[in-house]
């Protein structure tokens, strides 16, 4: 048995080396090896056992056919290198998920906590398979599933487009190649409009009067007068308070850019409550801890008006599912989003606010989004279509007449 790598008689650029424990025909088994050198540079690469059926002479070809296409094509690659490259730009869904939401976009996202509970909920399945491995059998079936858990075509949707998404994303970054197919997405109606019942707001204003933590009270009261986004009310701080000029600045919107609504006396009071509540808080944290060894809790003052959990932006209310079960609200009502929905209909229904206000108020970057609370523009459309048939009876009448007039002179005529 020979020591080491030695080279293969007959063949130049072939060698082996024996192994130490596994046998071929009495003999030790021999692992083949070929050496070649491209553009100055020496390349070695492993070829295989001979158990496995690999000979001095197949190495040997392998070595030429290396060598002629570096000839002819320029660089060439080991099987090795052929290995470890497809492994790099063929990574799992698993790989590619976490290079995206770690990315610099990724982390800037504002929907990166629910994109990434989407993932775990609906697409966790797939983290060990691979591009290429995906088939439309494979969107088929999350389709499925998701329906048949009764989730709505939206959240089939979002989930679907979360995966595109990540995929497009390792297509650009060399991660993975891109998708062999379309995905077909399911057809969603997004113009649903919610509003409570003259009755149902009734009961959840009593509710919020009478619930235990007036500071969450206070804050869905706030969503209501203003229409503001959840995430809009959990960012909003004192200094967007401008109580000379009566505004409310809602930093880094949906839209983008920072925008202004007006401070009503119902939310400016609202507002001042909630900041002599905080006031009060801050008092009591201080005083309950000043004559004791015990530490007090840890704190950050950030300067959050609907502060969440150690001073920490709020990231959730799980009051507002309680606060809606008590006031009997339907399931289907989604409270936050709802309440803005709620502010837009009874403003329409009201006949005195135009679209566009609504609009403003709402701080809709397009107008076509406010469309949807035409249908509850009753006034205004019962005064449009009066008007139109007024001037299409006066267009009918005013020709009848004219051909009257004509019949008339007729006669009359002839004799002259």
């Amino acid at each position: 048995m020979k020591k080491g790598k030695y080279r293969i008689k007959k063949y130049p650029g072939v060698y082996g080396y024996d192994s130490a424990k596994n046998r071929v025909n009495g003999r030790p088994d021999i692992c083949f090896y070929i050496v070649f050198k491209i553009d100055g540079k020496n390349k070695t690469e492993k070829i295989g056992w001979l158990s496995e059926g690999y000979t001095g002479q197949l190495a040997s070809e392998v070595r030429a056919q290396r060598i002629r296409a570096a000839r002819h094509s320029g660089q060439v690659k080991t099987a090795q290198e052929i290995r470890a490259e497809r492994k790099k730009h063929n990574r799992t869904l698993h790989e590619i998920k976490e290079h995206y939401f770690n990315s610099e976009r990724g982390r800037a996202l504002k929907g990166r906590k629910t994109d990434m509970a989407r993932w775990k909920l609906y697409l966790q399945h797939l983290d060990t398979k691979s591009v290429p491995e995906l088939s439309q059998l494979d969107i088929e079936r999350i389709k499925r599933n998701l329906k048949h858990k009764e989730l709505s075509p939206a959240t089939i949707d979002h989930a679907l487009r979360l995966l595109r998404r990540i995929i497009n994303h390792g297509v650009k970054n060399n991660l993975c190649p891109a998708l062999a197919f379309k995905i077909e997405f399911p057809k969603v109606n997004n113009t649903v409009t919610e509003y409570l019942t003259s009755e149902q707001a009734g009961r959840l204003l009593q509710v919020l009067d009478n619930w235990k933590r007036q500071d969450i009270a206070r804050m869905i009261k706030l969503a209501w007068l203003t229409g503001m986004r959840r995430g809009e009310l959990f960012s909003l701080k004192t200094a967007h308070l401008d109580f000379t000029h009566d505004l409310i600045t809602i930093a880094n919107p949906k839209g983008g850019r920072d925008v202004t609504i007006p401070m009503s006396p119902p939310a400016k009071k609202l507002l001042q409550e909630q900041i002599l509540f905080l006031q009060e808080a801050h008092r009591r944290r201080e005083q309950r801890y000043c004559d004791t060894n015990k530490p007090a809790p840890p704190w950050q003052e950030n300067g959050y008006l609907f502060p969440g959990v150690h001073g920490k932006k709020r990231t959730d209310c799980s009051a507002i599912n309680r606060i809606k079960e008590k006031a009997g609200l339907p399931k289907s009502f989604r409270p936050f989003h709802g309440l803005r929905h709620h502010m837009a209909v009874t403003l329409a229904s009201s006949g005195e606010y135009t679209l566009d206000m609504i609009g403003e108020l709402l701080t809709h970057k397009d107008s076509s989004v406010t469309r949807r609370y035409a249908a509850f523009l009753p006034e205004a459309r019962q005064k449009a279509a009066t008007r139109a048939a007024e001037i299409l009876t006066s267009h009918t009448q005013t020709e009848e007449q004219q051909q009257k007039v004509v019949n008339l002179r007729e006669p009359n005529q002839a004799p002259k």
